[in-house]
């Protein structure tokens, strides 16, 4: 931000040298009645226009990982509303259903999907679990 000063000059004695003719003083000419008159007046609104409807857009972005985990994003043009939120997969699945059937399906097969690759991880860590307690007991 910069800030313009003004230096003052030392005071003149003689007062009357600012009011001499010798000084000339510019004017802004005043507005001359054609151009008063030549605006033009505001248009009345049309009685039977039809009214169009303010849209609004919102982009929900919502991203699944195979592990399950979900995030969600909401922008309003280039403005982010809502970023990184975590979000149960059981949302996502109600939400898609509550949207639309042609939303739902997919979203449900790539759940579904996900929750038989952790069940698949759920088993194999069971198993390693069981298998080292079983090399447990036998060093006792």
């Amino acid at each position: 931000m910069t800030a313009d000063t003004l230096t003052a000059d030392a005071p003149s004695a003689d007062v009357d040298e600012l009011e001499s003719p010798a000084t000339p003083l510019t004017s802004t000419p005043a507005a001359s009645p054609d151009t008063a008159t030549a605006e033009k007046p505001a248009k009345a609104p049309r009685k039977n226009a039809a009214r169009k409807t303010k849209t609004l857009e919102l982009t929900l972005t919502v991203t699944g990982t195979a592990d399950g985990e979900w995030r969600a994003e909401l922008k309003q043009g280039t403005t982010f509303l809502a970023r990184d939120l975590a979000v149960a997969a059981a949302a996502v699945s109600r939400a898609a259903k509550e949207l639309h059937a042609d939303l739902s399906t997919p979203i449900d097969a790539v759940i579904e999907e996900a929750r038989s690759q952790q069940a698949a991880k759920v088993a194999a860590l069971e198993a390693e679990l069981e298998a080292a307690r079983r090399s447990l007991a036998d060093l006792d």
